[in-house]
């Protein structure tokens, strides 16, 4: 089976739809699969509903699909880069999800393991647990939270193979695994290509199991979301 796409367009053809749920890794600018939110917005579906720590900044990541109003919810915990969500949302053109970071996480990833919902005691007696059911469990009280299964799921890594193994660079791994295991159809965007065999098997955080896609991304352009810098 060829999993290895020449464009990130052809990777998407036949994958990507109006009124899917896409789950997107990155977290902020760093780890996003650059090319293939290009190739979303190029795409012109709408109305999806996009799973992402964040949603990218004004006129680059999943901003870029806010810009053009192709997502009409976002399941997030963290959306403050983004003016054109801000205004999105308090005009109540786009829908929102704030979901605590570390059960974001835990949902994708049990969503990939086939568990159906999972209870925890992060966001008890807040908003978010508000109605859910809460139960309590050695005197300590627990919301339960749904997983999530994303119809496509959109991968940014640093090595792959051809069988679809892959490899994250340091920071850059942050969502993407648990991104990668939600997704029914995962496109991983890469940045080198090697041969079957040539990546050793414990340094593989990705197994290709879960990918069915793959293009290459040889220079992106990891920008940088705010840059700081003092005079000498």
């Amino acid at each position: 089976m060829n999993k290895v796409y020449p464009t990130a367009k052809q990777a998407l053809d036949g994958v990507i739809k109006d009124g899917q749920m896409v789950a997107v890794g990155g977290f902020g600018l760093c780890g996003i699969p650059e090319s293939l939110i290009d190739a979303v917005r190029d795409s012109g579906v709408k109305n999806l509903t996009c799973i992402s720590n964040n949603a990218g900044v004004d006129g680059f990541g999943l901003g870029l699909l806010l810009q053009t109003r192709q997502v009409r919810k976002m399941i997030a915990s963290y959306v403050g880069e983004n003016k054109e969500f801000e205004r999105q949302y308090l005009a109540g053109e786009l829908e929102l999800e704030f979901t605590p970071q570390g059960t974001l996480a835990e949902k994708m990833r049990a969503g990939g393991s086939g568990i159906p919902a999972f209870f925890t005691p992060t966001g008890v007696g807040t908003l978010v647990a508000q109605g859910k059911e809460v139960r309590e469990f050695h005197g300590k009280r627990y919301v339960l939270e749904a997983s999530l299964r994303a119809d496509v799921s959109l991968v940014k890594a640093w090595k792959a193979d051809r069988q679809g193994n892959l490899v994250y660079r340091k920071t850059a791994r942050n969502f993407n695994p648990v991104v990668a295991m939600c997704g029914r159809v995962t496109v991983a965007e890469v940045e080198q290509l090697v041969e079957n065999g040539e990546l050793e098997p414990d340094q593989i955080h990705t197994p290709g199991i879960f990918v069915k896609r793959l293009v290459v991304n040889a220079h992106p352009q990891k920008r940088i979301e705010q840059r700081t810098v003092r005079t000498a």
